[in-house]
């Protein structure tokens, strides 16, 4: 991650300073079994908090990656789980007016049980089968408050939606 101040030039004419973050493009899986949803909960740091949200990451040792290959990565390391098919479902922007970062949201199905592969800072990271029912409640009540996991679901109801 960098992050950086570039000196700007607005519309009227006047200078101004535009702080960017810099970061590695990420994947978003979202593991679908018949009405069950995988999901990941883990510490976030900077909101000192634990959080329920879609498996999702960054391979910044390998950004050149297919966002494909990156999220069977990211299932494999967090859930465990192999997926037989990986639908692409749309991009997200974390955060556009400071951030460079765009994620990769896909549908992974087929899924086979494993064993998780974490990184160091994941080793406290749970992960559990949640029913879609159980997910929409959890976003109702502020249980599940990540801005692209709750996005990611918008783009899982759309395509199903255009499914015939």
């Amino acid at each position: 991650m960098t992050v950086r101040e570039d000196d700007i030039r607005r519309p009227d004419g006047s200078p101004g300073i535009y702080g960017v973050v810099d970061k590695p493009n990420y994947a978003l899986v979202i593991p679908l079994d018949g009405d069950r949803l995988r999901l990941v909960e883990q510490f976030r740091y900077p909101l000192g908090e634990r959080r329920w949200e879609f498996c999702q990451g960054t391979a910044p040792d390998l950004a050149s990656v297919e966002a494909k290959e990156l999220a069977a990565r990211e299932l494999r390391e967090e859930t465990g789980l192999r997926a037989e098919e990986l639908i692409e479902l749309g991009v997200l922007d974390v955060a556009p007016g400071m951030s460079s970062q765009r994620g990769t949201v896909f549908l992974a199905t087929g899924l086979t049980e494993g064993e998780p592969e974490r990184e160091l800072e994941e080793q406290d990271m749970r992960s559990a089968w949640i029913h879609r029912a159980e997910f929409e409640a959890m976003i109702a009540r502020g249980e599940i408050t990540d801005a692209q996991s709750v996005a990611a679901y918008m783009l899982l109801l759309l395509h199903e939606s255009r499914q015939p």
